[in-house]
């Protein structure tokens, strides 16, 4: 799709959370056009960046983001102002004004993708799944008791299967939160029923107890992805 210049794709609906993705496999021609949407300070970012990916994947989810946010609350892509908080976690201002709209970004290698909902917060994280040698000693890290057992338990896909949908669940999580790594994600576990194969449950983390999460595991079999958003915090689902 060609929006304002910067092409995205519409990936999933789920609820009120529309999710976008953004294709970032080098071609000159999109970049340039994406450049032109760029703020002076996001263009004065793009060449400060050393390595040509990064900075093609800047631009491209950058001038993305304009045309989505932009079409979404009826203004101007020149009148946004993309910010983040101090953990990392985007915003964006409109006059000064924070919007009325939240988003969340991930990327990993050829794929972008963009959460965006009206209201409450949203998480989004990807990944393309390879194999790896080291995912137990990863899990130590970064999984539960019972989450470890299970992927210690499985061999071959169904391994590498479960440790990325775990991995993208509990980023999506704590990006939804805001806090990133700085929260100890071996603390909390994903629910048992998305563990067992469920691609989707409402959770409450401990560390948030008085929040509904929604979980959505929206992956495929070329993309490990998932996507955490508010529900209600009244909300038992």
């Amino acid at each position: 799709m060609l929006v304002g210049q910067a092409e995205w794709s519409e990936f999933r609906r789920l609820g009120d959370v529309q999710l976008f993705h953004v294709d970032l496999t080098s071609d000159a021609k999109r970049e340039a056009r994406a450049f032109r949407m760029l703020d002076p300070q996001e263009q004065d970012r793009w060449h400060r960046f050393r390595y040509e990916r990064p900075r093609r994947g800047f631009a491209l989810v950058r001038a993305a983001l304009r045309s989505i946010l932009s079409d979404r609350l009826g203004c101007d892509a020149s009148r946004l102002l993309l910010q983040a908080t101090r953990h990392g976690k985007p915003f964006a201002q409109v006059g000064g004004i924070r919007a009325p709209v939240s988003f969340n970004v991930s990327h990993s290698g050829k794929h972008d993708l963009i959460a965006v909902v009206d209201e409450g917060m949203v998480g989004v994280d990807v990944e393309a799944p390879i194999m790896r040698p080291d995912i137990d000693g990863v899990a130590t890290l970064v999984f539960g008791p019972n989450e470890q057992a299970e992927l210690s338990a499985a061999r071959g896909r169904n391994k590498t299967r479960l440790f990325y949908t775990l991995w993208t669940l509990k980023e999506a999580l704590i990006k939804a939160i805001g806090t990133g790594f700085a929260m100890d994600t071996s603390q909390f576990e994903i629910p048992s029923v998305m563990r067992q194969g469920a691609l989707r449950c409402r959770y409450r983390l401990p560390q948030t107890a008085d929040i509904c999460w929604r979980l959505e595991n929206c992956g495929n079999d070329h993309l490990a992805a998932a996507v955490a958003y508010e529900c209600g915090a009244k909300s038992d689902g």
